[in-house]
């Protein structure tokens, strides 16, 4: 491997020069503020958010870094993780001209937001037991291939990729291999955040969506060398992060305890939820998982999800995915809603 980030960010974007918001010009506390044409009398209701937030977000990854034993310059902060895939492809890729690889099935806006950025997208599917194929991705990699994307535990299927596997890449592909580790935390493998020291081509991301429980935030976070993250600082909008979503970050990180414990709870009835869908004969097959969801393969899989519509039980229809044929994906519920699935699937199996 012969990684050149210089060879891999777009020119233009190696030109560029940033947008430099009032805050960004200015760290440390003032006694008035009348540099950002801010509305100093504040919301009649609201008062403390008249002003613009931290543009880097630098307490929270203060507080981010001490969990992960990471340094906050090897952090950035996105509006979900779904900014952070299109900051990585705007910043590395020229439309229509650089690729990007996905590995389908897997989270599906990778594809969206290359799309978007009028990249063109190559796809090596997983093999049948859901792992990744290296003939293929050796196959597909061209002298324009500019990311890798591999979701890990992967969803829609639920599965850890093998970590040799991935470690093969990381030491071959000169270009950017992007892990998604959204559901790293429901999982009994390592993260790779660790290994950032090693490979100057990684790329992490997380969430506080799902083991956090902060869905409604919107927080996503990329780790990565310094060099990575200085060009992704370069494009990124100057205030992404909203201050009530940085206020409540705050507060929910102080409560790691409260979150591993909710972890072992997600855990301990993924596993039960498990061995019930195991027991009904509609089931054809629940495969392993190492997320807070199971994907099921059911006898006629569009018909049951239909049915659970109609009780008002909202799971996810994958059977339009390739592998994933009659297969529903179901989230790990509260050990009453999980009861109320079971139920109901019961009662469709006498109907």
């Amino acid at each position: 491997m012969n990684f050149d980030l210089n060879r891999i960010v777009r020119d233009n974007i190696r030109n560029l020069k940033p947008y430099s918001s009032a805050r960004s010009e200015f760290s440390g506390t003032a006694k008035i503020y009348l540099d950002a044409n801010e509305n100093s009398f504040g919301s009649p209701l609201l008062k403390w958010y008249n002003r613009y937030p931290d543009p880097l977000q630098w307490e929270v990854k203060k507080k981010i870094a001490a969990i992960k034993n990471i340094v906050s310059e090897n952090m950035l902060l996105g509006n979900g993780s779904d900014e952070c895939i299109d900051l990585l492809i705007r910043a590395f890729c020229n439309p229509k001209e650089d690729n990007v690889i996905i590995c389908p099935p897997t989270y599906g806006m990778y594809e969206v937001y290359a799309h978007i950025n009028d990249v063109p997208v190559k796809e090596v599917p997983l093999t049948t037991v859901f792992q990744l194929n290296l003939e293929g991705l050796e196959a597909a990699i061209d002298a324009k291939t500019k990311i890798i994307f591999l979701c890990s535990p992967n969803n829609p299927t639920g599965n850890s990729l093998d970590r040799e596997d991935i470690e093969m890449i990381l030491n071959n592909f000169d270009g950017i291999v992007v892990i998604d580790e959204a559901y790293i935390n429901f999982s009994r493998l390592r993260s790779f955040v660790p290994e950032l020291k090693d490979y100057p081509n990684l790329v992490v991301m997380q969430t506080l969506s799902k083991a956090w429980g902060l869905a409604a935030l919107r927080l996503g976070m990329i780790f990565a060398s310094k060099e990575i993250i200085d060009v992704l600082n370069s494009i990124k909008p100057p205030y992404n992060i909203s201050l009530p979503a940085q206020d409540l970050a705050l507060k929910a990180l102080d409560n790691l305890e409260d979150v591993n414990a909710m972890i072992k709870e997600t855990v301990k009835e993924r596993d039960l939820l498990v061995r019930e869908l195991s027991g009904l004969s509609i089931v054809q097959k629940v495969f392993p998982t190492d997320a807070n969801f199971v994907l099921v393969r059911m006898q006629g899989a569009t018909k049951i999800y239909n049915y659970l519509k109609e009780q008002g039980i909202i799971v996810r229809n994958r059977s339009n995915v390739i592998l994933c044929e009659d297969s529903l994906r179901i989230t790990v519920g509260t050990p009453q809603e999980n009861e109320q699935l079971i139920m109901a699937l019961r009662t469709f199996k006498t109907t």
